[in-house]
């Protein structure tokens, strides 16, 4: 098993990069979190990285962090999730915006990963609920996740913060028309509609 690899970076392709150590140009498959942080073509470059083998391929992938690679690593032990799916997750949210997506019940957030619908999202966090502590630190409340619902994050932690349960808040945001709004506007339609 190949864990680590620090070397030079030759090449950049999204998502593949080829990172050359001592002679050798690995193909390396990147979330986009990695490579869109990733330094200038000829770098020095450490990446933690898991080697896929199947029958038709050997795949090597490569995260910047040790959390990335054990969120891509848990996702993949999740039934009906391939590694094109972690790496959708990995692309489009931190490992602690995950885990507070499956600790808050936030399929809403979680089905806007491309390729993850409400079914998937909701089976993902099913599944996902007892290996959670494997994942990443915990988000502070406050802190948003960065999938086009940094509104809904924050009205979401502020009613959690208010005493609402996290199912109970999903039911309030699932039943109101909150595509453009503020936190704040937000807030205001969920109170209103707890209330009736």
């Amino acid at each position: 098993m190949i864990g680590s690899l620090r070397g030079r970076l030759a090449a950049k392709h999204a998502p593949h990069i080829i990172l050359e150590c001592n002679g050798v140009g690995y193909e390396v498959e990147t979330p986009m979190s990695t490579f869109l942080d990733l330094p200038a073509t000829g770098a020095e470059l450490f990446l933690h990285t898991h080697l896929l083998v199947r029958e038709d391929a050997q795949i090597l992938y490569g995260f910047a962090t040790d959390d990335e690679r054990s969120l891509f690593r848990t996702l993949l032990k999740v039934n009906r999730v391939g590694a094109k799916m972690a790496l959708g997750v990995l692309s489009a949210m931190t490992a602690s915006d995950f885990r507070r997506c499956v600790e808050y019940e936030d399929s809403a957030t979680l089905s806007k990963v491309p390729g993850i619908g409400k079914k998937t999202a909701e089976r993902l966090i099913m599944e996902m609920r007892d290996k959670v502590d494997q994942v990443g630190a915990p988000t502070l409340p406050g802190q948003t996740v960065s999938v086009e619902a940094s509104a809904r994050s924050e009205a979401f932690d502020a009613l959690v913060a208010l005493g609402y349960k996290a199912n109970e808040v999903n039911k309030l945001l699932g039943k109101l028309d909150i595509e453009n709004d503020s936190a704040e506007g937000i807030i205001r339609k969920a109170l209103k509609q707890a209330a009736l």
